[in-house]
């Protein structure tokens, strides 16, 4: 990437701040958890983290106070599970092909 791109995108991400666990509870969402390691991941009761964390922790940084219960490594990234919006992008058939269902 370039140098002027970063430094944008950069100043872009000082502005505008992380989101809160508080914020993830009153939304009624769960933290999603990603091991750096090995890949297994899962969410968490926003709930449980927010009685031990409090509100104010902004939500990529709990990755930093979890350990991973598949390989234990410390390296895990963390979001805001938000809910998922289905199906994004249908495909249309080719001539001669049926149209592809939504699974």
């Amino acid at each position: 990437m370039g140098r002027l791109k970063n430094d944008v995108i950069t100043a872009e991400d000082r502005r505008q701040p992380a989101t809160t666990l508080g914020d993830v509870v009153a939304a009624g969402h769960g933290i999603f958890c990603w091991c750096n390691r090995c890949g297994h991941n899962g969410e968490i009761d926003a709930g449980v983290l927010l009685a031990r964390l409090g509100p104010a922790i902004p939500v990529p940084e709990i990755g930093a106070h979890m350990r991973c219960s598949g390989c234990q490594a410390k390296d895990v990234a963390t979001r805001p599970a938000w809910p998922s919006r289905g199906t994004v992008a249908g495909h249309l058939a080719m001539d001669g092909e049926e149209e592809a269902e939504a699974i």
